[in-house]
């Protein structure tokens, strides 16, 4: 038995190196071997018992490492060559702020503003770099409210208490486009019929607005109402006791009795009309505004020459720069 193991191992030896003088020579072999074949062979003599090892890799997992391996080396080789030029960080950034603020914009829009402003980037580019939404476009309650604010009006009643301790009723008729003042009358009977001359007056020959915002007090009668309708403005009441729904109403009667009221102890009907008279023309004229990014309802323009001057108004209480 030894024999026979003797015998086969040393026909297998002069297999392996006749295949070896063949792949050298160049003989006939030659041509049944590729370089991996030679390279297993060299293996294999070196060490006769890597065939153990060789037996738990399949062929095919042989060709699918060096199929891996060929596309890792060309990613490597490539990392920096090709592809299209990264976008800036600060172009992205305009990108999505313009997205987000113009909901209604899409890609050739966006992609259009940014050409105009010089910065040459794709179209499929501004199209990655947008904001996702999960709902469709929608304008927001901002502009909304801001693109109906020219045919709205706002009215509401304030009492002021007069040197002998009497009731006063101011009323007040704002515009909400410009937080513009239309009218501020006085009186110590506000009936209905009062009421609705006053809106006469504050239209005046103006285009009446589209809907009015008060609340339901009972000054507010059938009188008022009829020629509320006849002038063609929509009545929009508020709730009960919800004077946050005519906010704008309510912070300038505010604003009013911090800045004027309480600082004038009023003498009677006519002296409280004066000074109401007084700081509509303060406010709508010199008076800036945050949320009209520091201008007055009537604009006033930029003075950057001459001499500053100042003029007192309500006595003194406020003032009106300007140059001359």
């Amino acid at each position: 038995m030894s024999g026979c193991s003797d015998r086969d191992g040393r026909s297998r030896r002069r297999t392996w190196c006749c295949a070896s003088r063949s792949t050298s020579c160049g003989g006939p072999c030659q041509k049944g071997f590729s370089s991996a074949a030679s390279t297993f062979v060299g293996l294999y003599r070196l060490f006769p018992d890597v065939r153990g090892a060789l037996a738990i890799v399949k062929p095919d997992t042989v060709m699918r490492w060096h199929r891996a391996g060929f596309r890792a080396y060309w990613r490597w080789k490539l990392r920096t060559r090709g592809g299209r030029p990264k976008v800036p960080p600060e172009i992205r950034q305009l990108i999505r702020d313009m997205s987000l603020a113009n909901p209604l914009w899409g890609a050739p829009r966006i992609h259009g503003e940014l050409l105009k402003l010089g910065i040459d980037v794709g179209q499929t580019s501004v199209a990655k770099y947008m904001a996702r939404r999960r709902r469709p476009p929608s304008q927001g309650w901002t502009t909304f409210l801001r693109n109906h604010a020219d045919g709205i009006v706002a009215m509401d009643l304030f009492v002021v208490p007069t040197i002998s301790f009497r009731l006063l009723y101011g009323l007040l008729i704002l515009r909400h486009d410009r937080r513009r003042i239309l009218w501020l009358g006085a009186t110590a009977q506000p009936t209905a019929e009062w009421i609705a001359h006053q809106l006469t007056e504050a239209c005046g020959w103006e285009r009446a607005p589209e809907y009015l915002i008060d609340d339901r007090d009972r000054a507010y009668g059938e009188v008022f109402t009829w020629r509320v309708r006849a002038m063609g403005i929509r009545d929009r009441p508020t709730s009960p006791r919800s004077p946050w729904q005519n906010a704008y109403a309510e912070r300038l009667i505010g604003s009013i009795r911090r800045e004027c009221i309480d600082q004038v102890v009023v003498l009677g009907e006519r002296h409280l009309r004066h000074v109401l008279l007084s700081y509509m023309k303060y406010f709508n004229e010199t008076r800036t505004h945050l949320s009209l990014n520091k201008d007055a309802p009537i604009r006033r323009a930029v003075q950057a020459a001459g001499r500053i001057l100042c003029r007192p108004i309500l006595g003194g209480l406020h003032h009106q720069y300007g140059r001359i």
